[in-house]
């Protein structure tokens, strides 16, 4: 294959968004014309992308920016052709660029949103988060990594690409940087591991986690919404939680993972999540003696103790029977986040 065929493939994802240089907006179409393969590739791609920009809505009779910023984000668009475990991902990939589209001629980059970061960061901190499972899937990174990046804690290794990333991306317009984001997000979606279960099946190990990859779309999914949410917040709009079939996607995820942070050696405490009927209950920590306490969260308030935006003590909860065991499942959950 040749160099050149190469670098027009590469460039098939930015195509479909409408992120090409005005340099490459002349060469790529030519190509497209000349080569089937990366044709074919290409029109699947943009079968993606206008999935997941889906049908606009009405303006609300108001007119009010706030009407039509909850009606865009309520107004999720069809799922690409992904298989049920990307599902949540391509959803939370739309509502984000749904409220992007929406807000982009207000100038809400510089807006603080959480940590540190703006509006404009909070992006290129996806592209960042984003880049691991997209290597994996052998999608090419758009800035090389780090020398020595495999050799350092993993935590240290992330907190330093998240930097150099956002560092990057504060150098070009925000425009791009979105441009950028939503290109990679539709490649993972185009991947063929977002689309067939058994090549999702396999595990890898990313951010110390080693889970299949279709749990690691999860992930994503759970990341994409978590920030949308936090952009939101920073800008008064209200974002909508993700649908049900994909929340409890999340939740279950997010127990499998609390259960095996928490060990077999820790005070049992039977979680349940409200909502979800008796499969929604599961006993954390030992086996082998008897319940000690009993906790009970609404869904998307533990999401967001997952995700690091409820203090343990802070979050909404039913509780009953030993305080420390139940402390301990709420500080393990929350000492998950590294978001």
């Amino acid at each position: 294959m040749s160099t050149h065929h190469e670098r027009m493939r590469d460039l098939l994802a930015a195509w479909a968004v409408g992120a090409l240089t005005p340099a490459d907006e002349k060469t790529v179409p030519l190509h497209l014309a000349e080569c089937e393969s990366c044709a074919a590739e290409a029109e699947r791609l943009r079968e993606t992308v206008r999935l997941l920009d889906g049908p606009r809505r009405p303006v609300p009779v108001d007119g009010t920016a706030d009407g039509v910023l909850a009606l865009a984000l309520r107004a999720r668009p069809a799922a690409p052709r992904v298989a049920r475990h990307a599902a949540p991902y391509a959803a939370a990939v739309a509502g984000l660029g749904s409220l992007l589209r929406e807000v982009e001629g207000l100038g809400p980059w510089g807006t603080p949103v959480v940590h540190d970061w703006d509006v404009h960061a909070t992006v290129a901190h996806l592209i960042a988060a984003d880049e691991p499972l997209a290597r994996s899937l052998g999608l090419a990174a758009r800035l090389p990594e780090p020398a020595g990046a495999e050799e350092r804690p993993w935590r240290d290794a992330w907190a330093a690409r998240t930097a150099e990333v956002i560092a990057y991306e504060h150098r070009r317009p925000p425009e791009e940087t979105v441009a950028a984001w939503s290109a990679q997000a539709g490649a993972l979606l185009a991947a063929p591991e977002a689309t067939d279960p058994e090549r999702a099946a396999h595990a890898i190990t990313l951010m110390d986690a080693r889970l299949p990859v279709a749990d690691h779309f999860v992930v994503r999914a759970f990341e994409t919404w978590i920030h949308t949410d936090d952009i939101g917040r920073a800008l008064g709009t209200a974002v909508p939680p993700p649908p049900d079939p994909h929340l409890w996607q999340l939740v279950r995820l997010a127990v499998r993972v609390l259960g095996t942070a928490l060990g077999p050696a820790a005070p049992p405490v039977l979680f349940a999540v409200a909502g979800g009927g008796p499969d929604a209950q599961w006993v954390l920590g030992s086996e082998d003696e008897p319940v000690r306490a009993e906790l009970v969260l609404e869904p998307v308030d533990f999401c967001l103790l997952v995700g690091g935006r409820y203090e343990p003590g802070e979050v909404p909860r039913g509780a009953t029977g030993d305080a420390a065991a139940i402390g301990a499942v709420l500080e393990r959950a929350a000492s998950l986040a590294w978001l």
